[in-house]
C-alpha cells in the first residue's frame, strides 16, 4: 500500500478481531508488515466498559504491547536501513 499511496497505513486490531487476546499478535504483525500506526482500544476495566469491552486491553496489557511494538519497529527500521 505504501507504494500505491502517500497516505499512512493504520492497523486497527481491536475492531478487526473483536477479541482482547488477538489484539497483541495482530498489532505486532501490523507493525512488522510496516504499518505507520495502530488504533488500540484500552479501558481500565474492560469487563465494565459500556461498549467494545471484549476487544479492549487493560492498561498493563497496553503498556506491554507498546514495549513490544517499539522493539519490532526498531528492528524493521534497522532492516530497511540495511537495504539502502
Amino acid at each position: 500500500i505504501h507504494r500505491m499511496s502517500h497516505l499512512p497505513v493504520i492497523v486497527d486490531p481491536s475492531h478487526a478481531t473483536g477479541h482482547n487476546y488477538m489484539v497483541n499478535p495482530m498489532a505486532r504483525a501490523g507493525v512488522a508488515a510496516g504499518a505507520d500506526g495502530l488504533i488500540i482500544e484500552v479501558h481500565p476495566c474492560p469487563e465494565e466498559a459500556l461498549c467494545d469491552g471484549a476487544q479492549a486491553l487493560t492498561l498493563s496489557q497496553y503498556a506491554e504491547l507498546v514495549d513490544q511494538v517499539r522493539k519490532i519497529h526498531e528492528l524493521v527500521a534497522m532492516s530497511e536501513m540495511a537495504l539502502l
